[in-house]
């Protein structure tokens, strides 16, 4: 991941996404979402970060970070999407949304990118 690195979302209006600097206290970058922001979580196996939304969308969005670019969009909530976890090995999320009801998605892979799988601090990651 991107060491100093914090994502946030607004409020109600907003609509943002936005990304700052933790060393320097700076903003980085601003996002439009086209709803409310609700949760963010980063992807613990790739440069990623998944965001819930509110009114009006009700949607569940996958980013890829640092190009902002959305690689996928999960709907099937009727409210807004209040509720955000990770499941422990990172592969999938639950979501639970303001009519009480609890989703359960497969978003991310295990597999890491071949540039991280070629880092010399990860020689000894693929001996069996």
């Amino acid at each position: 991941h991107h060491h100093g690195l914090l994502a946030s979302g607004g409020g109600t209006a907003d609509r943002c996404i936005r990304f700052w600097n933790t060393l320097t206290g700076q903003p980085m970058q601003c996002i439009d979402t086209g709803s409310q922001v609700c949760n963010l979580a980063w992807s613990k196996h790739s440069s990623e970060l998944v965001s819930t939304h509110g009114y009006s969308q009700n949607q569940i969005l996958v980013w890829k970070y640092p190009a902002l670019t959305q690689v996928a969009k999960l709907t099937g909530h009727s409210y807004r999407v209040l509720y955000l976890a990770v499941s422990p090995d990172g592969e999938a999320i639950v979501t639970g949304a303001g009519d009480e009801t609890l989703r359960f998605w497969n978003v991310f892979s295990k597999v890491r990118s071949q540039k991280e799988s070629k880092s010399m601090l990860n020689l000894f990651t693929n001996i069996r």
